[in-house]
């Protein structure tokens, strides 16, 4: 786990919104086919957060590549979802570590 890489991706007020979504999925995307344990797809934030497809997705690699967020392919649609055991760690190590 990279502390620095997660601390540069939640310091984005957009991406820290994504985080929100994602934790509680039901509430945000209730018009989803996909179960939402599969995660969420990009034009589903799309419509929440009424902002360009390609800023979402933008924000949603730099979550991905600082380990927050996982995808799984499904045919052409991609979903998203919160990493929530390397968040835990994240917070413990922040308690140890400041």
């Amino acid at each position: 786990m990279e502390i620095l890489n997660i601390i540069k991706a939640l310091g984005n007020p957009t991406r820290l919104q994504i985080l929100k979504w994602l934790q509680a999925p039901e509430d945000y995307f209730p018009d989803q086919q996909e179960p939402l344990s599969t995660g969420v797809c990009v034009g589903q934030m799309q419509k929440v957060g009424n902002l360009p497809v390609s800023t979402i997705s933008e924000h949603l690699m730099v979550l991905q590549k600082a380990g927050i967020l996982s995808s799984e392919k499904k045919g052409q649609w991609v979903y998203y979802k919160r990493n929530d055991d390397l968040i835990a760690e994240f917070l413990t190590c922040l308690n140890k570590h400041i």
